[in-house]
């Protein structure tokens, strides 16, 4: 397995590679030079445990990096911190199941891809005996999901950003009350695609990137599609298990793309998934895009749904890039105009993106309602984003269908509580972050301040 640039002006690298890399020195995203085909595999994987199914998801695209037995190892220390045995459970819910993602360190998704990268990471830099800075930018739970999955790690320290006044109050807490001394948390006076773009703008300045060997853990980071991957085929397994016959129907909440092209993965390698929905908050440029071919960046207004609240959606350039028919100067052209006035789909290239996915918008309001309905329901209480796929869902009568559950409710008190009148019943792992002494620092939505502070930082570090 090769990986390449999708601006095409890079080598072809191996998987280790791009997982260091993170993004393409052209300013790019790595990505599989061929999708491999388990289409007439994956079914014998039933009654497998969840590691056993990601360890044959993702051989084939970490071989020769990775051995079988190293890979297992690696995995299996990642989800030992999960409190479910299945890791990503699959729960019976009145529209069909309801996919829990949240069963890890930080309660989120983010952690299934974050808990394995810091394996891998660690794994890496030992073999090679080198060194990592992570810098990444967070609308809410890859923050605190990657800050646990390196935290105390030797070899690497992390500067994450989030957009200040921005994340709920639970996920800062989550990601400021790590004191650990390789862990810089930044709130940048901007919203998240400040933050994305000035994690861009590091990496894209090559003697910066060298000179403090920067690594991501945003998902432009392949291995975070990758590990996500895994849990639609594991989704698959557990209802046919439950012996559902019904056609395979995804519905995602997703901001920056990278949760549902995770879909679209394991749907190219095979998995006969009927649907792929992209379930958007009020910041929809996906839902428009889908719709009219026209991917026009707006102002990010503030939501329920916060981790949605995106207008450059990073992960949308794989996609353009299998759209195209891998033309890497069709993606080049179109990422030049992204920030300005954006860019118009071909009506091939639309065509491309109707053929795997359908989508829908949902406001605030709608949101709220569909929290109390679900509740009544099913007596199940989702979070926002979560809330968000299900009302898309009932909107296209999609029904019965997974909906991924990306987050426990307890980090959205504020929303539980306008949506239900009471607050929800807070975790441990929640709880005990009350009353906790924090760290973290403000910053301006300028590259050159953070490059000032990243640098000052690590000097005072090897100092």
């Amino acid at each position: 397995m090769q990986y390449i640039s999708t601006r095409g002006l890079d080598e072809p690298c191996s998987f280790r590679q791009a997982v260091m890399e993170g993004l393409a020195r052209d300013g790019g995203l790595y990505i599989p030079d061929a999708y491999p085909s388990v289409a007439d595999d994956w079914q014998d994987w039933q009654g497998k445990s969840y590691v056993e199914v990601a360890l044959e998801v993702m051989l084939p695209f970490v071989e020769p990096d990775l051995d079988r037995s190293t890979l297992l190892a690696l995995l299996n220390k990642a989800y030992s911190r999960f409190d479910d045995p299945e890791v990503t459970p699959l729960r019976s819910m009145s529209f069909g199941g309801l996919l829990e993602l949240y069963h890890g360190p930080t309660l989120a998704f983010k952690d299934v891809a974050l808990q394995f990268l810091g394996e891998l990471f660690e794994h890496f830099l030992s073999r090679d005996g080198s060194t990592m800075t992570i810098v990444g930018a967070t609308s809410g739970d890859t923050g605190s999901a990657a800050i646990a999955g390196v935290r105390g790690r030797r070899g690497i320290e992390i500067f994450m950003l989030h957009p200040k006044g921005r994340v709920s109050p639970v996920q800062a807490l989550q990601m400021t009350t790590v004191l650990d001394a390789n862990v810089h948390n930044l709130a940048v006076l901007g919203d998240f695609d400040d933050c994305q773009r000035l994690v861009k703008t590091l990496f894209q300045d090559h003697a910066f990137k060298d000179r403090w060997h920067l690594g991501a853990v945003n998902s432009i980071n392949w291995a975070r599609i990758l590990a996500q991957t895994v849990y639609y085929f594991w989704a698959a397994l557990r209802w046919r298990a439950g012996g559902r016959t019904s056609p395979l129907r995804f519905v995602v909440p997703t901001g920056n793309f990278g949760d549902i092209f995770a879909g679209y993965v394991a749907r190219r390698m095979g998995l006969p998934i009927e649907s792929l929905v992209i379930a958007t908050n009020r910041n929809d440029i996906l839902y428009r895009t889908w719709k009219s071919g026209d991917y026009r960046p707006a102002s990010t207004q503030p939501s329920l749904a916060p981790a949605m609240d995106i207008q450059v959606s990073s992960n949308f350039e794989r996609l353009l890039f299998d759209a195209t028919g891998r033309d890497a100067a069709r993606v080049r052209e179109a990422m030049a105009c992204i920030q300005e006035q954006g860019f118009t789909l071909s009506e091939s290239e639309l065509a491309y993106v109707h053929r795997y996915f359908k989508a829908g918008r949902c406001d605030d309001s709608a949101i709220l309602r569909t929290m109390k309905n679900v509740e009544q329901e099913d007596t199940v209480c989702v979070d926002p984003h979560t809330a968000t796929a299900i009302d898309v869902l009932w909107q296209l009568e999609l029904t019965p269908a997974i909906v991924l559950a990306t987050a426990h409710p307890a980090k959205f008190p504020e929303a539980v509580q306008k949506a239900l009148g009471r607050f929800p019943e807070e975790p441990p792992a929640i709880r005990r972050l009350r009353g906790m002494p924090t760290r973290v620092e403000e910053l301006p939505a300028d590259a050159q301040a953070l490059k000032h502070y990243v640098e000052v930082s690590l000097s005072r570090r090897d100092d």
